[in-house]
């Protein structure tokens, strides 16, 4: 069974977001994301990384508006 959409984008947000220890802007995770994924909607990369502290609070932290830093374990 191939991944949905949302899946590999989240799979490639966490990725990226790991990547980054002191944080990544909002924009620049974005433009990552849609790189690694030229033909996912520009919509559906925004809704993914707009929900991706709701969605992975263990694993992604926003301390400052536009700022993704991965949780400290």
């Amino acid at each position: 069974m191939k991944p949905t959409i949302t899946g590999q984008i989240n799979t490639t947000a966490l990725k990226i977001v790991r990547q980054h220890p002191s944080g990544i802007r909002w924009v620049d995770l974005n433009k990552a994301i849609q790189k690694a994924h030229p033909d996912f909607h520009p919509k559906t990369i925004n809704g993914c990384v707009w929900k991706l502290v709701e969605n992975f609070p263990n694993q992604v932290a926003k301390h400052e508006k536009g700022l993704f830093t991965p949780v400290q374990r």
